[in-house]
């Protein structure tokens, strides 16, 4: 018979519970660091978009939106205004500004990208703006760089910036 030593009569985890607390710690910093490593190993965007084109396609993957999507999954609308163009341009560029952790990556007459990290792990999103003066509209892209799921993110994030600019856009 076991008879108890001075740890589990002071309180202390028995040293045989030991190891697996250290294993556990070792597994949870392998996968933070895993994290962190695939975050920092996401390949930006290749190029801009060129005056007339559209924005890239969505991958099969549920973690992207654009308002050039075909299919409910990736569809979103774009963001739509009244003349000025001009003036719309720069209240989009204005409340981008305000978003969190978003850093702007490319700026060109009539098109917009940035980066939007994630706050814990730094995950990067490619956020994209092209006006289209002529129809009323600004064209949307959001995109996960990694993973598969985004679990709404990327909508809500253009959802938001949607919001914010309707207030703008109903004043005279």
């Amino acid at each position: 018979m076991r008879t108890p030593d001075t740890r589990s009569r002071a309180g202390l985890p028995d040293k045989d519970a030991m190891p697996s607390f250290a294993c556990s710690c070792v597994i949870t910093m392998i996968f933070c660091g895993t994290l962190a490593a695939a975050s920092c190993a996401a390949q930006p965007l290749p190029n801009p978009v060129a005056p007339g084109d559209t924005l890239s396609p969505c991958p099969d993957s549920p973690n992207c939106v654009a308002s050039g999507a075909e299919d409910e999954q990736h569809k979103i609308a774009p963001l739509t205004f009244a003349p000025p163009a001009a003036e719309a341009w720069q209240r989009l560029l204005e409340q981008v500004a305000k978003l969190p952790c978003t850093t702007i990556v490319s700026e060109k007459p009539g098109y917009l990208h940035v980066e939007c990290r994630s706050k814990i792990f730094g995950f990067v999103d490619d956020l994209e703006f092209q006006l289209q003066a002529a129809q009323g509209l600004i064209a949307v892209r959001s995109a996960s760089r990694t993973g598969y799921y985004d679990f709404g993110v990327n909508r809500r994030r253009v959802e938001a910036l949607r919001a914010a600019l309707r207030p703008a856009q109903a004043s005279p």
